[in-house]
């Protein structure tokens, strides 16, 4: 952590993903300071940061003149406008997924954060979680030899539609391919870069859905990877959610990140058991015996997971010039994929 000044930081929403995804982070990183939030209606935010400033609208806070760093956590279709609006208002940008629905609105907004000379940054939270974070060294130390196959899933069992009607309702950005599509595709694009080539398919099961709610992709790489990626929201018994089989052996782990969960329960982040997953949850690693084919299997324990880290690195790019992990050829590539139509 560095001793400059902490950025002035503003939520354009305290719902879920501001009282459990942002604001615990912002509030608790020495680097920031929380300083207002959007609530059209009930005023929930200062009870739990009682020096917080509450605005009642979006034109409102960007007014303020000290606050630098304004975090889009709002509906999905409704993040280029609220991304522009700021960054024209000279705000650095922290932009939930997706940042943008096209490749176009994306670049729109890439030029547009580089006239303001001001960073758009995208929130990507789960390349800190520590399922994938034990995948991540998995897949970097090599044990695994030439990987061939991989499978990440993000499944839930959820038969009612969602009472967030922008969820439900056909339209840009809606659909569960939009939803959790960007954490799969980050996280695969973070390992492997952009692919060759990709086939969809997307489709709807629930009863009266509108949208999709099950997704399937299928990323090629150069030499025989295959890279599959999956979510479904009628999976009432999920698998793992990472499955990596290479030519030395294979690696599986449930999703098992304890983050969510643990905010939900009232766990702050500079807690020193928040984010450590519990024994039982470690992957399984199976090797082969160095020229031979007998395997042996044994336990992979995830390191402990924070989301402070994408926010030390946001700190790190606006007050030091560091590079942001979520590149933005990683961006575009995600958009493009997002953009291409279903087989």
């Amino acid at each position: 952590m560095t001793t400059a000044s902490p950025i002035q930081t503003g939520l354009l929403a305290y719902g879920m993903s501001g009282q459990i995804f942002q604001a615990p982070f912002v509030a608790a990183h020495p680097g920031f300071v929380l300083r207002a939030v959007v609530e059209r209606h009930q005023q929930r935010a200062t009870q739990a940061y009682p020096t917080l400033q509450s605005y009642p609208s979006v034109e409102a806070m960007l007014a303020d003149p000290a606050l630098e760093l304004v975090i889009v956590n709002t509906p999905n279709n409704t993040h280029v406008d609220l991304a522009t609006q700021a960054l024209q208002a000279g705000k650095h940008v922290l932009v939930e997924k997706p940042v943008a629905i096209t490749t176009a609105e994306l670049e729109g907004l890439l030029d547009l954060a580089q006239q303001k000379n001001r960073h758009f940054l995208a929130y990507q939270n789960r390349r800190w979680d520590s399922d994938f974070l034990a995948v991540r060294d998995v897949v970097e130390s090599g044990e695994l030899g030439k990987l061939h196959e991989v499978h990440f899933r993000y499944d839930r069992f959820r038969t009612p539609l969602n009472t967030k009607t922008f969820k439900e309702e056909p339209g840009p950005g809606a659909g569960l391919f939009y939803d959790l599509g960007p954490h799969l595709l980050d996280q695969a694009i973070s390992l492997f870069g952009a692919p060759l080539s990709c086939t969809k398919t997307l489709t709807s099961h629930r009863p009266h859905s509108r949208v999709d709610d099950y997704f399937h992709l299928h990323l090629r790489y150069p030499e025989g990877l295959e890279v599959f990626l999956t979510s479904g929201l009628l999976v009432a018994q999920p698998g793992p959610a990472f499955v990596l089989h290479g030519t030395r052996g294979s690696f599986s782990k449930m999703r098992a990140d304890a983050q969510e969960a643990q905010l939900q329960a009232g766990m702050g982040p500079t807690e020193p058991s928040f984010g450590h997953e519990v024994p039982e949850h470690a992957g399984r690693l199976t090797l082969a015996a160095p020229g031979t084919d007998k395997l042996t299997t044994t336990p992979y324990p995830s390191q402990p997971s924070n989301y402070l880290g994408l926010f030390e690195a946001v700190f790190q790019t606006i007050r030091n010039g560091a590079p942001y992990p979520v590149r933005p050829e990683e961006l575009r590539t995600q958009l493009a994929l997002l953009e291409q139509p279903a087989s």
